[in-house]
């Protein structure tokens, strides 16, 4: 029977076999139709991504790795599975499931793992030295200068000793500038100083002003600063 819109023409064309069909025999075809069956989908087809990302956060926990930084802000990752080289900053991996599916890998959930912990530096930092006990230090990639570790390092306003003195300074600074190239307003490097021959000239710098020289009125810009090789100036003793 022909929709009242649309009558005949005057030839209609053969209708096509599949759409003349029968909706049952249509639905029967669609169930026998290997395209579409059960048992050739793949064991993934019906995982949501929310499942992947927590699948692969997991992993990237759980699963033993080994990662290494390169000197080129990329990082080495070694698995059981192979080794494959992962750029943080750029949100890459050579593995498969990054190449082929774009997905946030388990080799970078790693990598930004392992940064979040302190376990390796991150893209812009490579691994030094402490200037003062050698410990192994995270300090930024393209400064060559010198620098501290936590334990040995200070902030701006800390109150620390001067171990010659034994007075009370206020830091104002911490310089990555070496105790042998640092050049004060006399025109001397700091090493050169007598005071400062039991500290290294490989020290960085701390810059800092007395503290009883800080009163009402004059406040720490006002005062007259000294270079310090970072090894002259500690915490204050406990009482």
């Amino acid at each position: 029977m022909t929709h009242p819109r649309n009558p005949p023409a005057s030839a209609a064309p053969e209708p096509d076999v599949a759409r003349a069909a029968p909706p049952a025999e249509r639905a029967s075809e669609r169930r026998d139709s290997p395209a579409v069956d059960d048992a050739d989908r793949s064991p993934d087809a019906d995982r949501s991504p929310d499942a992947d990302t927590d699948d692969r956060s997991a992993r990237a926990t759980a699963e033993e790795m080994t990662v290494r930084p390169l000197r080129d802000r990329r990082y080495v990752v070694e698995t059981d599975g192979g080794t494959y080289v992962v750029a943080l900053d750029a949100g890459t991996c050579t593995c498969p499931d990054h190449a082929i599916r774009g997905s946030r890998c388990k080799h970078l959930r790693r990598v930004a793992i392992e940064v979040t912990a302190g376990s390796v530096p991150a893209p812009d930092e490579r691994v030094g030295a402490c200037a003062v006990c050698g410990a192994e230090t995270f300090v930024p990639l393209d400064d060559p200068g010198a620098h501290l570790c936590a334990r040995h390092d200070f902030e701006p306003g800390d109150v620390v000793r001067d171990r010659e003195t034994d007075e009370r300074v206020v830091v104002v600074a911490v310089t990555t500038e070496r105790a042998d190239a640092y050049r004060t307003e006399e025109d001397r490097t700091v090493d050169e100083y007598a005071t400062n021959a039991a500290y290294g000239a490989h020290e960085p710098v701390v810059e800092a002003v007395y503290a009883d020289a800080v009163r009402p009125g004059r406040g720490v810009a006002d005062c007259e600063r000294y270079a310090f090789p970072a090894s002259r100036l500690v915490r204050p003793r406990r009482e």
